[in-house]
This record gives structure tokens, sequence and C-alpha cells, in this order.
């Protein structure tokens, strides 16, 4: 049976009058001079008071920030050869047809957060798709930038697979990009100047911060004798002074968290654990990447009373991998409200949008991505999922993307309407 919930929202103007007392009287060019006896003063001064209307003091607006934020966008070789095939000279790259379905998504954010999986770097290497070797054309970046992406988080398990030298080009193609561009990239790097220089970006008068960590870089380090800089969950000590310092300098600190085991719906204790340490330190919203599953996501409580949020791992944005379970990701999607009085801050609306990754063969063509509401029983039967164990039949079907749902986001944070 499919699922459905509505998405609800809200928001809050409050208008203030102001009392004014007038004074009506002539010019002494008309009349001459006008002086009045003490008892007549004391009684134009008691009307005064009589009749002037009380005044009111200003109260502050809340003000409401709407977030989105997408999983692992895994630029597989077969995600950039269809992306090849879109292009007018098939050899360069258009990527934006793939995800046309999630634009209206993406654009509703105020900001829009995407944890790009893959290097980008810059020209310098050659483009690759693979485990342990990913390097994705520019023009992907710049899709993402067009598709409405204002956030972009880098630490995860991929930093590394082109060596210091990826990195740095890397570092280099989203320099000219922020250049150019009103957008934040977080998470790698040049040196430790570079990474105490925490990234900030204001909306309607409200600054968050941004940070982003990763639990491992796939084996590789950075070497002893480069000033690169990639903070890891087990350096709790970095993580809570940057948490602590970006919460002096910005309303609303966002961190990413890159971190979890791969192809499981499990949230491990570890990661409860942190969570609850960074919630506590300052962090107001956790964007978990990495598991390439959609996973649980929840409410934490400081122990001063007030809350901060954690989505443990939106799963995949696109890829091309070929097991049920990574085919259906999450868009997280929720509101910040700062509290016009107290400064506090909140989130409503919470919630995440499932959102499938689709192709039609087992060789991934016309691969594209749906939010739940647009997908079909119909799309379902006819995915190209490659594989299933011998002798069954294919294993996806909306009974499969339900039963994933179902298991794994929580009644009240699922959003499988269309938004009004």
């Amino acid at each position: 049976m499919k699922l459905r919930k509505g998405r609800a929202c809200a928001a809050l103007a409050i208008a203030v009058l102001v009392g004014v007392g007038l004074f009506h009287g002539c010019s002494s060019d008309e009349v001459g001079e006008i002086s009045f006896t003490d008892s007549e003063s004391s009684e134009q001064e008691a009307t005064a008071e009589t009749t002037a209307e009380p005044t009111t003091e200003p109260v502050a607006e809340d003000k409401t920030i709407h977030i989105v934020a997408a999983g692992d966008n895994l630029v597989q070789t077969a995600v950039y050869r269809e992306a090849q095939s879109h292009s007018e000279d098939g050899t360069s790259y258009n990527f934006l047809p793939l995800y046309e379905n999630v634009r209206s998504i993406i654009e509703s954010g105020d900001i829009s957060i995407l944890n790009q999986e893959t290097l980008i770097c810059n020209g310098e290497y050659e483009i690759s798709g693979s485990n342990f070797n990913f390097n994705s054309p520019t023009e992907l970046g710049d899709d993402m930038i067009d598709l409405g992406f204002n956030v972009f988080t880098m630490a995860n398990n991929h930093v590394l697979d082109k060596g210091t030298g990826g990195l740095e080009a890397t570092l280099d193609y989203w320099d000219t990009r922020c250049e150019l561009n009103d957008i934040v990239v977080c998470g790698a790097y040049r040196n430790e100047a570079d990474m105490a220089n925490i990234r900030t970006m204001t909306v309607d008068g409200v600054t968050f911060a941004f940070l982003a960590y990763t639990e491992h870089m796939n084996g590789y380090s950075i070497p002893s004798d480069s000033e690169l800089r990639v903070v890891l969950t087990s350096e709790t000590d970095v993580i809570q002074s940057q948490i602590q310092e970006a919460k002096e300098i910005a309303d609303v600190v966002k961190v990413a968290a890159h971190w979890g085991v791969e192809d499981v719906h499990t949230v491990s204790e570890d990661r409860v654990l942190l969570a609850q340490d960074m919630v506590e330190w300052g962090a107001d919203v956790i964007i978990g990447t990495h598991t390439h599953t959609a996973e649980t996501m929840e409410y934490i409580t400081r122990s001063d009373g007030t809350q901060g949020f954690v989505f443990y791992s939106l799963g995949n944005f696109i890829s091309a991998q070929t097991d049920n379970f990574n085919l259906v990701g999450e868009i997280a999607d929720f509101d910040v409200v700062i509290d016009g009085e107290t400064g506090e801050v909140r989130l409503e609306d919470v919630g995440v949008i499932p959102v499938i990754n689709h192709y039609d063969d087992g060789s991934f063509s016309n691969m594209r991505l749906y939010p739940y509401y647009m997908y079909t029983s119909e799309l379902a039967d006819s995915h190209g999922v490659p594989y299933a164990p011998a002798g069954t039949a294919k294993t996806f079907s909306m009974e499969v993307i339900d039963t994933i749902i179902e298991e794994n986001i929580p009644e009240e944070f699922r959003k499988l309407e269309a938004p009004e």
C-alpha cells in the first residue's frame, strides 16, 4: 500500500502600530507671541496626557529560512556517460536532464546543500568514475550550481582519490566558482589558516556557519609535508572547538558528517554519541551522508532543554548503484526559525522527501531522479536494476520502495505528497 502524508508549513507576521500625539498651533508671523498662565499651561499639559494614545514597544518578528539538503552526489562512470549523451556535441557533459525532476525542490531552498562525493579536478586529471578513483568534469559542478545548490561539502572518503594534487586542483575549481557565484564550499582546506576561516552565509539577516567532517579517506592520509587539511570525525577536540567558535559568529551552525557503514540502515552507537556531543557543543543541524542508504533522523535535546536535529544519513542523491536499497535516498526539507524575541533557534516542518534513482535498463540508459510523489508503479516495474539473486525475480517495485521508507523514515518526518 502506498504511503502518503501531507506537508505543512507556517509563517508568522506581526504588525505593530505606534501612537503619536499631535499639537496644532500658529506661526508667530500671523498672530504674534502666545503665552500661557500657569493654570492654563497645567490644564493643557493634563489634556495632552489624557488624549495621547499609549505607545507600544515593537515586537521583533520571527525569521524563517527554508533549507534543503541532498545526499551523496556519486557520479560514477555510467552517470557521466549518460550526461555526455545529453550534450550537443556528444563529448562534453550536460547533467541537468538527470536532475530536472528535483529542480523545483532544490530551488525552493534559501539554502540548498549537497555532498559532492566526487572530486572535480578542474580539467587537470582524467575523468573517472570507479571506486576509489573519482574525478568528475567541471560541467558537473557548474550544473549543480545551475540546479540551485549554494552550499557544497567536500569532506568525504573520496577526497584523496587523486592524491593531494587532485584535491588542490578541486579547490582551485571551487575557488573560481565561489568568486563568480554566491556559494559556500567547506570540508577541505588549503592549510590550518584556511580551515580556521569558518565558512558562513547570511540570509535575511540570519548567519549560518558550515562545518564538515569525514570518518575516513579510504585508507589514504594527507602526507606530513602537505599543508592540506581535512578533519576526521575522530578529531573530537578540533570538532568541539570549531563548533563552539562557529556558534560565536553565527546564529545557526550546520554540520556535515560523512560517517557510518556503507549499505546498511542501522545507526551505530558511536554516531549517536557523537551527534549528541556535537549538538551539545552548539550544532543546530547535522546532515549525515556516506552509507548510500536512507537512514532515520531525530531531535536531540541539550542539557539546557534546547534541541538540535540529526539526519543520520540521507543516502544517495544520484548514482549508478545496483542494489535496491541504494536507489532510495532522502532530500532533507525543513525550516530554521529564529525567535524574534529570544533569538532561540528551532526547526519546524522537519522531514525528508524520498528520492528514487531510476534508469531504464542494465546499461543505465535514461537515468534520472524522481521525488517519491512523482514515481509510479509502472516506472518501478520498468526499472533497469540488472542484478537479482539467481533464479529469482527482479527485486524492485513500489512495495520495495515503501518498505524502505516505512522501516527507516519515522512517519512524522515523511514528506510523500507534492508540495502545495
